[in-house]
């Protein structure tokens, strides 16, 4: 890797150093950056302190009124039916339920019977293609945690995650999670809501009887670069120049140009809603994601390091070519709210806020098959077109995609999904027309 490069950005106020590739002594880096953020703060009169406790007592009023609801036995998680989206009929009590948690379970999105097919075909799949006889282990450290044989199959380019990827139904709820979003600000279209990048991402399939570690609480939308690059600085300005009461989580603006340091968890694509739609039925309790479902935790996150408890060279224990950790030592408070979905039957799919606190729970004794197509909304941007270049390129020769591990199991797969089989939404969404 080249040196990497170091400026101050240009403002009337304090500047703020910025490394665009990661630095080559990070504790350094932290520690020159820390006095430069409480300074920038400091210039609008308010303290860093003060500004926090406006955003901990926001959080703590969510983290209460989630809290209320488990009492309740109310589903936390918000729920619509896809045949609401599609009429544009979704009411807007809860279109503010979808803002207020940043999740969401689509009822239907696919018919069960569809969804059961590209289940089988999957299989099909991978053992026309003699998969298990020549995989060999995880190739991350962060999924190979879970402890199955495997669970996360390394598989991109099947019939079946084509298909879904590039269905209407998937263009249709893409769009309407997209348009949760404020694309445009400041004469700057950030993004289109109504273009899907064609983002390529694996499989789950766990089977009944097994135990599983799951997920430890983190977020992935970048780890020290979300505090020192010039573009996401520009991004969490509200945070760090002392207005944060006008701290948008829903704006996109400066989120789609640079892409994450480097590593092993990295997402070269802006996401507006990671998401995944059930191959099979799930219920509650068997191992499944968890959510702290408040979109404003992000400013709690990114301003926790800057108080006088933490080390001056540490940020809360994010680092680079690791996930974004949420920590019982720094924020015991959001972790308060973890909530699980509800229910999920096959065609149904799970959607949450790029950037939400998750973790997917551990199970001993799977009940039933947990099969789940990992599908996102990342919408048309110059970060995700640039990326769009390098998928391209994966599917045309089976590889696997750059942001994952070079295992590349499938390049030599005959049955693969081919380009005469890309439909327009397809074509759009690698760049192709």
């Amino acid at each position: 890797m080249s040196a990497p490069t170091r400026n101050v950005a240009s403002d009337t106020r304090p500047g703020l150093p910025h490394w665009e590739s990661p630095p080559a002594d990070l504790k350094a880096a932290i520690t020159e950056l820390k006095p430069a953020l409480r300074a920038r703060i400091g210039a609008s009169g308010r303290s860093v302190e003060e500004v926090f406790a406006v955003v901990e007592q926001l959080i703590t009023e969510r983290v209460e009124e989630i809290e209320a609801a488990r009492r309740r036995g109310d589903t936390v998680w918000p729920v619509i039916d896809y045949a609401e989206i599609e009429a544009g009929t979704v009411s807007a009590e809860a279109l503010a339920r979808l803002h207020r948690r940043g999740c969401l379970v689509v009822r239907g999105h696919f018919p069960r019977e569809q969804a059961l097919a590209w289940d089988a075909a999957t299989v099909d799949y991978v053992e026309s293609n003699r998969f298990f006889e020549n995989y060999r282990g995880p190739g991350d450290d962060f999924f190979g945690s879970v402890g199955s044989k495997p669970e996360i199959y390394p598989i991109y380019w099947s019939p079946a995650q084509m298909q879904a990827r590039q269905s209407d139904r998937m263009a249709t709820v893409q769009a309407f999670l997209n348009r949760q979003w404020r694309s445009e600000s400041d004469g700057v279209r950030w993004f289109d809501p109504g273009r899907d990048s064609l983002y390529p991402d694996r499989i789950r399939r766990r089977p009944p009887g097994t135990d599983s570690g799951g997920l430890g609480t983190h977020l992935d939308p970048g780890t020290l670069d979300l505090w020192m690059t010039e573009g996401n600085q520009r991004a969490f300005r509200h945070l760090f120049d002392g207005t944060v009461e006008e701290y948008d989580p829903w704006d996109a603006a400066h989120r789609t140009s640079g892409p994450q340091y480097p590593g092993s968890t990295m997402c070269s694509a802006f996401r507006t809603f990671q998401g995944w739609t059930a191959l099979s039925d799930m219920d509650h309790d068997q191992g499944v994601l968890h959510t702290v479902p408040i979109p404003e935790a992000m400013a709690y996150l990114m301003l926790r390091p800057l108080l006088s408890d933490v080390p001056a060279d540490d940020l809360c224990g994010v680092t680079t070519g690791q996930v974004f950790p949420a920590l019982e030592r720094w924020h015991s408070l959001l972790l308060r709210a973890i909530s699980g979905i509800p229910d999920v039957r096959a065609g149904d799919s799970v959607w949450w806020h790029c950037d939400l606190i998750h973790s997917v729970a551990p199970v001993t004794g799977q009940q039933g098959w947990g099969n789940v197509m990992y599908i996102p909304a990342a919408p048309w941007c110059p970060r995700n077109e640039a990326y769009a270049s390098e998928v391209r390129a994966a599917f045309e020769s089976g590889s696997s995609p750059s942001d994952f591990p070079a295992e590349h199991y499938e390049r030599d797969w005959a049955d693969r999904f081919s380009a005469a089989e890309l439909n327009r939404t397809g074509r759009r969404g690698m760049g192709l027309g």
